[in-house]
C-alpha cells in the first residue's frame, strides 16, 4: 500500500492544490508512504534557486541533506493545527503521512511543515 484509496488533488481556497479524501480517514490512519528523491546538502544552494525550493523537506538524521517527496507527499498544505502529521523513515526512504485527527470525507488534509501541530515557527513563503 502506498496510499489509501479515495486521496485527490483538487482546488484548496487560498492555497493553490491540495490533497483531500472522498473517504472517512480514522485517526492513526496511514495515509500515504511516499518514496523521495534524496538530494544531498552540497545542492541545496541549486533547489534554492528553482521552484522545488517550495515542495522539499529536510533529511537525514541531522537534516543537513533534502528529499522531494513523491505520491502527494509536497502537495500537503500547511496547517497550524493540521489533521496529519508526516514521518521521516530514514532507512525505508519514505516519508508516511498518518491521520493524527479524524478526518471527513471531503476534508483537505493538511500538515504542520515544522513537524509539530501547533508548531508557529515562521514559514520560509
Amino acid at each position: 500500500m502506498n496510499q489509501i484509496p479515495g486521496l485527490y488533488i483538487t482546488y484548496s481556497e487560498g492555497k493553490g492544490r491540495g490533497v483531500f479524501t472522498s473517504q472517512d480517514v480514522e485517526k492513526g490512519a496511514v495515509i500515504e508512504v511516499c518514496p523521495v528523491i534524496i538530494i544531498p546538502k552540497s545542492e541545496l544552494p541549486i533547489i534554492h534557486k528553482t521552484v522545488l525550493h517550495d515542495y522539499y523537506f529536510l533529511w537525514g538524521h541531522d537534516l543537513e541533506d533534502c528529499a522531494i517527496a513523491l505520491g502527494f507527499g509536497s502537495i500537503y498544505n500547511h496547517e497550524l493545527m493540521p489533521n496529519a502529521n508526516f514521518i521521516l523513515d530514514i532507512e525505508q526512504q519514505t516519508i508516511d503521512i498518518e491521520a493524527i485527527k479524524n478526518i471527513a470525507a471531503g476534508d483537505e488534509i493538511t500538515l504542520n511543515y515544522h513537524g509539530e501541530p501547533g508548531n508557529k515557527d515562521k514559514l520560509w513563503f
